[in-house]
């Protein structure tokens, strides 16, 4: 009887996960859609928002990852547009 008991509410158990391990960082997922796209992206380090070159609904991402840094413009719907730079 006390298994069934557990059975049936087992289901209806909150479950919590604290913020920070739930919470990706904006360079692990802007590497993720590049690494989709073919590219290689090591260990990414960090995501920087490119204001002055984005624009309404695509946003522009300066991407640092261990081997490369990356220009990345994401655009809705569609690949991301990538440039490699030094």
């Amino acid at each position: 009887m006390r298994m069934l008991r557990l059975a049936v509410l087992l289901p209806f158990t909150p479950v919590f996960v604290s913020p920070a391990s739930a919470q990706a960082t904006a360079a692990d997922i802007v590497a993720a859609h590049i690494r989709s796209q073919g590219y290689p992206c090591d260990a990414p380090q960090a995501a920087k928002r490119d204001p002055r070159a984005s624009r309404p609904d695509e946003p522009v991402w300066l991407l640092t990852c261990a081997n490369a840094r990356y220009r990345v413009r994401l655009v809705p719907d569609m690949a991301a547009a990538v440039e490699q730079i030094h």
